[in-house]
């Protein structure tokens, strides 16, 4: 049995880790944010801590059976957040639906207790935010590549969309 100060650190890291990457989403507006994150890493990690609480290194079967449940399980909530935004002719919340699956996948790396996965996921994460971005703006302008907002207005009609294979055509 796990003693309360490493419940707690666990458990703690956990929610902070999911809530940092939902700050990142609230500010820049998306779908899901600090509280919808933040429990979704918490409750990874519950689940994680409750099927191995003393094994270091790896998983028992009832461990692994509960990390394959999670992974399964938390595209359903990611696929909520995702839609398809019929004025643009684009999908949408897809980055943020990443940042579920993500967020529980740090959950189950705190409840398992691998702090140097979780700090070097969560510095990736945020370069991944914070500039991924940015680069793949200025490679759209750099090459002219489709989605580049130089290039035609959002609201412009894509060449196919009046082809038969459109929903509703």
């Amino acid at each position: 049995m796990l003693d309360w100060s490493e419940i707690i650190l666990r458990l703690g890291i956990a929610a902070l880790a999911g809530g940092a990457v939902g700050l990142n989403r609230d500010l820049h507006g998306k779908p899901v944010g600090v509280r919808t994150l933040a429990l979704v890493s918490l409750a990874t990690a519950m689940l994680t801590t409750l099927a191995d609480p003393l094994h270091q290194g790896g998983f028992t079967d009832a461990g692994s059976r509960i990390v394959q449940g999670i992974v399964t399980g938390i595209g359903f909530l990611g696929a909520g957040v995702i839609f398809h935004a019929e004025k643009h002719f684009r999908i949408r919340g897809l980055t943020s639906a990443a940042c579920v699956w993500l967020t529980a996948c740090i959950g189950i790396m705190c409840g398992a207790g691998h702090w140097r996965l979780v700090i070097v996921s969560l510095a990736i994460t945020f370069a991944v935010l914070l500039l991924g971005g940015k680069i793949e703006r200025a490679l759209h302008r750099a090459f002219g590549g489709k989605g580049d907002p130089t290039s035609e207005p959002m609201d412009a009609p894509q060449p196919s969309d009046a082809g038969p294979h459109q929903p509703g055509k």
